[in-house]
C-alpha cells in the first residue's frame, strides 16, 4: 500500500525547500499531499527563494506560484504516514493556527516519521514537540528550539540530522541528506533499473 506523506505549507514557503522535496518525494513513489490553512485543492501558495550573496543574513527573492493539491479543512492526520514542514516564512504564521499545531502534534503523539527543515523548527516549537529533543534547524531559529526545551543542533548547511522519528537539516543545502535520510527513517528501499545497453 502506498504510503501517504503530508507538507503543511503557507504562504511564502521557502522554494526549494517545497519543490524539490514535494517532487523527489512523489517520484519515488509516495502519494504527497500539499494543504495549507484557508486553502483548498487548487489554490496555490507564492514561494520565495532564500539566498546568501554575502549580507548578515538571507536575502530574499519572489519564486514559483506552487499547488496544493489537498483541501486543509478535509484532512485527516490519522490517514498520513509521515509529515514534511519546509521553511522560508510560512511556518512563521501557520504555527498561529491551532489546527496547525493538532497535526503537528499527532505525528510526534504517534512516532509517526516527520521532516522539518530551516525555519520548519518554528512550527515544531510552537507545537510543544521538542521538549528532550535534538533538533537542527536555520541558525537564527536555534533559540526557540532551546527555549521549546530542545537541544539545537549546530550542523553544517548541508548535513542533515536524525533523532527517533525527526529528521531535521539547517536549509535547503541539505537537501541530499535530508531526504536520504528521511526515507531511511520511512524504511523506504529504492531499486533503481539499470539502462539497457546500447545494441552493437
Amino acid at each position: 500500500m502506498t504510503k501517504k506523506l503530508l507538507f503543511l505549507v503557507g504562504d511564502y514557503v521557502e522554494d526549494y525547500e517545497v519543490m524539490v522535496p514535494f517532487q523527489a518525494l512523489a517520484a519515488v513513489g509516495y502519494d504527497v499531499h500539499a494543504v495549507c490553512p484557508d486553502k483548498k485543492k487548487g489554490d496555490t501558495v507564492p514561494t520565495a527563494v532564500h539566498d546568501f550573496l554575502g549580507d548578515q543574513t538571507y536575502s530574499e527573492k519572489p519564486g514559483h506560484l506552487f499547488a496544493l493539491n489537498a483541501t486543509f479543512d478535509e484532512i485527516n492526520p490519522e490517514d498520513y504516514d509521515a509529515l514534511v514542514v519546509p521553511g522560508g516564512r510560512g511556518p512563521e504564521y501557520i504555527r498561529l493556527n491551532e489546527r496547525v499545531l493538532e497535526i503537528t502534534r499527532h505525528f510526534f503523539d504517534t512516532n509517526k516519521p516527520v521532516a522539518a527543515i530551516c525555519h520548519g523548527a518554528q512550527l515544531l516549537a510552537a507545537a510543544g514537540v521538542l521538549e528532550g529533543r535534538e533538533c537542527s534547524a536555520y541558525p537564527a531559529c536555534g533559540p526557540e528550539v532551546t527555549l521549546a526545551g530542545g537541544t539545537f543542533m549546530d550542523i553544517p548547511v548541508n548535513q542533515a540530522h536524525v533523532e527517533g522519528n525527526l529528521v531535521s537539516a539547517p536549509a535547503w543545502p541539505a537537501h541530499p541528506a535530508w531526504i536520504g535520510k528521511f526515507l531511511q527513517v520511512m524504511g523506504a528501499r529504492i531499486e533503481l533499473e539499470a539502462e539497457p545497453a546500447p545494441a552493437g
